[in-house]
């Protein structure tokens, strides 16, 4: 990944053509430890990560800062879109 810092997820993509595939590994210790120093809610901060991984998978990056904004605009949009029993 070319970074020397800790992850709360890493993506494999194994995407072909229109077919979606990958593996996702997430550290659930990580995601906590970010709701809690960011002051959000464990379960909206898992589901931002969860919607992060899938983005890749649709072609999404995060490298540039351009990039980063773009990716927090459709997370937040997919996020808005969660409906609650």
């Amino acid at each position: 990944m070319k970074h020397n810092t800790l992850t709360d997820i890493i993506s494999f993509d194994y995407v072909v053509g229109n077919i979606i595939s990958g593996d996702i590994f997430m550290s659930i210790e990580r995601v906590r430890d970010n709701a809690v120093n960011l002051g959000l809610n464990f379960e909206d901060e898992l589901h931002r990560v969860m919607i992060h991984g899938v983005l890749h998978y649709c072609g999404y990056k995060d490298k540039t800062l351009e990039e980063k904004k773009l990716m927090r605009s459709k997370e937040d949009y997919y996020l808005s879109l969660r409906t609650f029993n």
